[in-house]
């Protein structure tokens, strides 16, 4: 019994990492709770925010722009690292070409959720950048539309796309000044206006890119679950809500919330825990790798016929590997700085009251090495890399077995 149940863990994961070249992706609500179907077959998105940004480099560095050979063994080094932990989907940003989608995809079996910023960082209009986005403003709108409607375009018939991503905790634009992540103001609901602008923008952006494509689902990625109450008026034409949580060892009533306000799946678009104990000054897999655990946990015991709120349809953690320009974006590129930019509580085990303990640079499960002669680096896996594999193989089974349970389709 003990050798069939692992079997058919085994063929489970390889079915979620089919390569047939035509998909129908469909959210559904059944009789067991939300699903992601993948060809009429549940899907369950075991994911990994993946980039790459080799040590002295930073966001204006493009694995894409590097010579093919280049990229090929880049990708032809990480993806098998990520496929042996089971991951199935990867998050990325638009500016990776069709064909590299394709590749990791057909050689790999490693489905791609496309992220557009939706003006996170800014937005040029008419030839001028504009830094914080106005979503309210006529141009912005026309800008914005034309772009989404252009990656649809660009995307849909790509083998291996999943999804359409809108945004990147966008609402946090409306506290933060900058692109560093800082302590943000919960309990300020001065920009519910702002607010309601966008989350409108996001709905009438969904409408646009179904009518070109009706066979990938449109998420939006939201900043935990502030303006909840506007999302689930506003964003009624979106299939997934995506959210970025940052909450420590538990989501808390993450699962719950959503279903009670916005009756959508929930998709973790970004979770995790740094490897850098701000407490002891040292770098600490053991607490990253608890809190991903169990992270992860509450992610599958959320699925549909789970018993819980089974809305839950998968995940990204947040992130592959180590991002050495995420403290300063400009300076120190070549120094693994471990300078904490903002606190968070939900993490006990380096957090002091009025200290930051959340350290940037430190999220990946696997370490960054130096670059080799043809400009590609190294990954050290930590032993969260280890945790989620062995967590996964677990788990993978459990959904399995509610995806024979799951009969009627509404």
């Amino acid at each position: 019994m003990r050798k069939y149940f692992a079997s058919s863990v085994f063929f489970f994961l390889l079915a979620i990492c089919s390569f047939s070249q035509q998909v129908r992706v469909n959210v559904r609500n059944t009789d067991k709770g939300f699903t992601l179907d993948v060809n009429s077959k549940v899907f369950f998105i075991i994911g990994m925010n993946w980039d790459y940004y080799p040590i002295g480099t930073n966001y204006k560095y493009s694995l894409w722009e590097q010579p093919r050979k280049k990229i090929k063994e880049a990708l032809d080094y990480e993806m098998p690292l990520l496929k042996n932990m089971g991951v199935n989907t990867i998050r990325q940003y638009t500016g990776i070409p069709p064909e590299w989608i394709k590749y990791i995809y057909d050689n790999y079996g490693i489905y791609t959720v496309l992220s557009h910023s939706f003006g996170r960082y800014g937005l040029n209009l008419d030839g001028k950048w504009e830094a914080n986005t106005d979503y309210a403003n006529k141009l912005t709108k026309e800008t914005l539309l034309k772009e989404v409607d252009s990656m649809v375009i660009k995307y849909k018939d790509t083998p291996g796309i999943l999804m359409f991503l809108l945004g990147n905790e966008n609402n946090y634009g409306f506290f933060w000044q900058g692109a560093e992540t800082e302590n943000t103001p919960i309990k300020d609901r001065k920009s519910t206006i702002a607010a309601t602008g966008l989350y409108q923008l996001f709905n009438d952006a969904a409408i646009s890119m179904k009518a070109i494509d009706n066979i990938h689902p449109i998420a939006i990625c939201n900043g935990d679950l502030m303006f909840l109450d506007i999302i689930a008026k506003e964003c009624t034409d979106v299939d997934v809500l995506g959210v970025n949580i940052y909450r420590g060892i538990s989501f808390g009533d993450a699962f719950e919330k959503v279903k009670a306000t916005y009756n959508k799946p929930v998709m973790f678009t970004e979770f995790g825990a740094d490897a850098f104990n701000e407490i002891t000054k040292t770098e600490d897999q053991k607490h990253q790798a608890s809190c991903l655990v169990e992270n992860w946990k509450e992610i599958y015991a959320n699925a549909a016929g789970g018993g819980k709120a089974e809305n839950s349809i998968g995940g990204f953690t947040f992130q592959f590997s180590d991002g050495w320009w995420k403290s300063g974006l400009d300076i120190n590129l070549g120094k693994h700085d471990s300078t904490a930019s903002w606190s968070n509580g939900g993490y006990l085990f380096d957090f002091q009251k009025g200290i930051n303990n959340m350290n940037e640079e430190w999220f990946g499960v696997c370490a960054k090495g130096a670059t080799n002669k043809n400009g590609v680096y190294k990954l050290y896996p930590r032993e969260a890399y280890y945790s989620l594999k062995k967590v996964n193989m677990e788990y993978a089974g459990t959904i399995l077995k509610n995806r024979f349970a799951i009969k009627s389709v509404k």
